[in-house]
């Protein structure tokens, strides 16, 4: 069985974008391989946090984990700083990595251009994700077509550390389904679907109510004409629509061209939103289920337990293959 590693950043409202290509794939692929995953708390503070909103936040999604169908009985879910090791490794990670790998990360450039001052967090925070993956020797990373850089880091570090001290690290392979894998935004679907963009009405949060979700599907943008057809270089905000609707309605894209030809724009939005909200009611009633409950606390340290023991052995090894001189217990 293929070991499964994939994290979410609690700095912000998830959105249907984060389910349709995370979430969606995280419950798939609990039944198929050993997963682990994780609300990456550390990875959000490379960014300014509010401590009370990081708090909730950081809670909110590992209950968004459970609202949409993992199961920790099948996958281990836990928060990042729960389990030590991802520090540690992280730095151990840095030491092996080059500024000028560093400084060829594409979102680092994105995030940190146009300001004056950038913290070191942003910069190294790709090595800290490498950390993430090696602990657990994930043979699958599901990642978007961003972070595919990032993944290709890790490979680097784990074939270099390899190489340097010893054979000990899986080189991860990207997990990447062939639709949905990425979500553009409503208003411009050149840019992703993001909790980040300061026009809520370019993105449908799990959390947004149904009439909401309804009025933001009519007011996305679409292409000129009428045609309902899968073709992202031509037609990528329908395009982009279809994406969606495929993922909510357990349609082909064909399908959904043979079901709206000739019929235009007004009907089909009209049908996506009933389809996105159909997906999205019963999770939030999951989701409020499990914030009522307090049970997500006892689901969170259970998986602390499991993380760390798998990721313990391999600090360790690592450790002991670079020269450290490790403590007896």
């Amino acid at each position: 069985m293929k070991r499964v590693l994939s994290g979410i950043q609690p700095s912000g409202t998830l959105t249907l974008g984060n389910y349709v290509g995370a979430l969606k794939n995280f419950v798939k692929l609990q039944h198929e391989c050993e997963c682990y995953f994780s609300v990456v708390d550390l990875h959000a503070v490379t960014v300014p946090q509010e401590p009370a909103a990081l708090r909730d936040q950081t809670e909110a999604v590992a209950a968004l984990f459970i609202a949409a169908g993992i199961d920790p009985a099948k996958a281990v879910v836990f928060v990042q700083s729960h389990v030590s090791a991802h520090a540690e490794l992280g730095w151990l990670m840095t030491t092996l990595a080059y500024m000028g790998e560093l400084e060829r990360m594409t979102q680092f450039k994105d995030k940190s251009a146009g300001k004056e001052s950038v913290g070191a967090g942003l910069f190294v925070y790709p090595t800290l994700m490498a950390a993430d993956i090696l602990l657990y020797n994930a043979d699958l990373v599901p990642v978007g077509d961003d972070q595919k850089q990032h993944l290709e880091l890790t490979r680097d570090l784990a074939g270099r550390f390899n190489a340097r001290f010893g054979e000990l690290f899986t080189i991860p392979e990207p997990y990447i389904p062939e639709v949905g894998a990425r979500i553009m935004s409503l208003d411009d679907a050149s840019k992703k679907m993001s909790k980040s963009n300061p026009n809520p009405a370019s993105y449908i949060s799990l959390l947004d109510e149904p009439d909401a979700i309804r009025k933001k599907i009519s007011r996305a943008v679409t292409d000129s004409g009428r045609e309902i057809r899968y073709d992202p270089k031509e037609k990528p905000e329908i395009s982009n629509l279809m994406t969606i609707y495929a993922n909510c309605a357990g349609l082909s894209l064909a399908d959904i061209e043979r079901k709206y030809e000739g019929v235009g724009y007004g009907p089909f939005k009209k049908d996506l939103a009933e389809a996105v909200v159909s997906v999205l009611e019963p999770l939030q009633q999951k989701y409020r289920d499990i914030r009522s409950s307090g049970e997500i606390g006892r689901i969170l340290e259970e998986g602390a337990g499991k993380a760390s023991a798998v990721a313990e052995r391999t600090l360790r090894r690592a450790k002991e293959l670079m020269g450290f001189l490790l403590p007896r217990s």
